[in-house]
């Protein structure tokens, strides 16, 4: 059984490499590789800081387990 399950989100930590700021944006989980420690998914949140449109809802993305902050299920996510 994978780390993180599909539909389920998690919350990743964004640096912004040119200011050293950095923001935490939810992703929903497409998939992931144990293996490599990745998760595989789509952004769910809108982005605060400026990323020169490289990033933004819907955005899809590969995250390191290194960056992941908080992890939720599909259903606890919605009752928020």
């Amino acid at each position: 059984m994978a780390t993180y399950n599909r539909g389920d989100y998690i919350k990743a930590e964004f640096r912004n490499d040119q200011t050293g700021e950095s923001e935490w944006m939810w992703v929903r989980i497409e998939s992931c590789d144990d293996e490599k420690q990745v998760v595989f998914g789509e952004l769910d949140s809108m982005p605060v800081l400026d990323y020169e449109g490289k990033l933004g809802v819907g955005s899809q993305l590969a995250v390191s387990y290194d960056n992941i902050r908080e992890y939720r299920k599909a259903a606890e996510f919605r009752v928020q």
